[in-house]
């Protein structure tokens, strides 16, 4: 038997939502067995726009039950039937949520409308209610209230039913089938053709534009994670809706996949992904030159696009590190900014500064070093070169981190495995950030893999 699900509310996603009305009709598969409908006390006001859509307002429903007065009812109706809806994992989610707030807890299979037009009736220009039920000519006696979708709702699932020559409904309802916990939108050829393999993946909304991009050891079981359970929150609702493809780029090695996954994500902003997105190094070393001719150190707030010659999150490191340059290669505070008042140099007193501040020392030889600093500061960095199996026979992975500057990732042909000029031809360059530098310390220094 299936119960046939359509409920109005006041919002998009359970847990801060209340049902106005629910509707439930068992169908077994001819004709119609049983039909239950109610208005329902929400408990919350409901807002303006929903009223507009339904017609349900505050008043339809002041005196009418709270669902916890009619939860064993619509808990009866549903408990050993297979729960069938027009994009199911929405009303589902509702129903479970309320009614195990009131001490039920629903476990039934699923099936989905839209989801099962798109197998049975593939080509439509739209699996939406109104627009499928209008291809079939299905009337809607009452648009956007229960009854009213919940019988048309029924109608088509009596089509899908008729025309399921390929039995696509026997296969959802097998046991063990995925299909039913994916999104309404989402091909489910798309999810079986992804390979057990590292990479990055990334969610689509119906323009094509990504809307979340992740990162796996394993494809295909990654990305079926997200559609496990029936989470009601607001944001995980809306994700689902919204994702209407994947495609994948497929890596080597699961640490390829995390560098691939924090450059996407920094140069897509993708508006479900919520890690990675904070400021990255927040000062840096920059350096110029003055008008006398002498290369000045100075610390300062990163800007885009800025090139600094070193980078860090705290001034307070920054200020320890440039003290530490001062004093090991003898340079004029004043011309490093750490020191800004109009008395004498600091370093004159102590004998590092050799009056560069004064003009008393000429730039080619003060600059010179302010260069072998900068140069110690670099060769401090770590390098790292990261050598594992390729994605094909005959080849290999390597990444690359350049005193401290991460370089970029590729595929080399594996005859190339000692030459690392030959190496680096081969590999992407990548912009790099704190992420990537953090996944990439551990490594260093030197060269690491199979060699």
């Amino acid at each position: 038997m299936y119960a046939i699900v359509d409920i109005e509310t006041t919002g998009g996603h359970a847990s801060a939502n209340g049902i106005t009305e629910i509707a439930i009709y068992v169908y077994d598969g001819r004709e119609l067995v049983q039909h239950y409908e109610t208005l329902v006390n929400p408990g919350i006001p409901i807002p303006y726009y929903i009223t507009t859509l339904t017609g349900i307002s505050n008043e339809m429903v002041a005196e009418a039950p709270p669902f916890s007065a009619v939860a064993p009812m619509i808990f009866s109706l549903l408990k050993d039937n297979i729960f069938v809806a027009h994009n199911v994992n929405f009303d589902y989610s509702f129903v479970k949520y309320h009614l195990l707030e009131a001490g039920f807890d629903l476990q039934s299979k699923k099936l989905c409308t839209v989801r099962l037009g798109r197998k049975i009736f593939p080509g439509l220009p739209s699996y939406s209610l109104g627009n499928i039920c209008r291809h079939f000519q299905i009337p809607i006696n009452g648009r956007h209230r229960a009854s009213g979708d919940a019988e048309a709702t029924m109608k088509l699932f009596g089509l899908l039913l008729q025309h399921d020559t390929a039995n696509a409904i026997a296969a959802v309802l097998k046991g063990g089938s995925k299909e039913q916990f994916l999104p309404p939108n989402l091909p489910p050829e798309q999810v079986k053709a992804l390979p057990s393999d590292p990479g990055v993946y990334y969610f689509h909304d119906q323009k094509g534009k990504v809307v979340y991009v992740g990162k796996a050891r394993d494809l295909k079981k990654r990305v079926n994670s997200h559609f496990t359970g029936n989470n009601p929150g607001r944001q995980r609702q809306n994700f689902l809706r919204t994702i209407h493809s994947i495609t994948f780029q497929p890596t080597a090695t699961e640490l390829m996949a995390c560098i691939l996954e924090s450059v996407e994500i920094k140069r897509l902003w993708p508006p479900f992904n919520t890690s990675q997105k904070h400021i990255e190094f927040r000062y840096g070393f920059y350096l110029f030159e003055d008008q006398s001719g002498y290369l000045r150190l100075a610390i300062e707030k990163r800007r885009k696009h800025s090139h600094p010659v070193h980078s860090f999150n705290l001034l307070v490191d920054g200020h320890r590190m440039l003290r530490t340059l001062i004093r090991e290669f003898e340079l004029c505070p004043k011309l490093c900014f750490m020191q800004k008042d109009e008395g004498t140099c600091a370093g004159i007193t102590a004998q590092t500064c050799h009056g560069a501040c004064r003009r008393e020392e000429e730039p080619v030889v003060y600059n010179a070093r302010v260069m072998a600093a900068i140069n110690y500061l670099q060769q401090q960095q770590p390098s790292v070169t990261i050598i594992d199996k390729g994605l094909q026979p005959g080849e290999k992975s390597c990444i690359l981190m350049e005193k401290g500057k991460f370089y970029g990732m590729g595929y080399f042909p594996e005859h190339l495995v000692a030459d690392q000029l030959a190496i680096r031809e081969y590999l992407t360059p990548y912009p790099e950030n704190e992420t990537i530098i953090g996944l990439l310390r551990p490594y260093a220094t030197g060269i690491s893999g199979d060699l």
